[in-house]
């Protein structure tokens, strides 16, 4: 028996390039849904994709908001 596959959406913010990066990085699909986009697959796989995506959003932030302050 296969092991149980989920949906996860997508956060605002997210690029295309990041998008792309996580679905070959963590073996993902991405479904697109009348909501908009969701990664698609493995519980663990999308919880490291979650955390990779939370992290680069971060330093996203972190450099706009050094360059706010110039």
């Amino acid at each position: 028996m296969g092991e149980e596959m989920y949906e996860m959406r997508l956060p605002p913010g997210v690029t295309e390039r990041l998008v792309a990066h996580v679905i070959t990085q963590f073996n993902l699909e991405i479904k697109n849904t009348d909501l908009g986009p969701v990664l698609y697959g493995k519980k663990e796989d999308l919880e490291n994709a979650q955390d990779y995506i939370i992290k680069a959003l971060n330093e996203r932030l972190k450099e706009l908001d050094g360059h706010k302050n110039d």
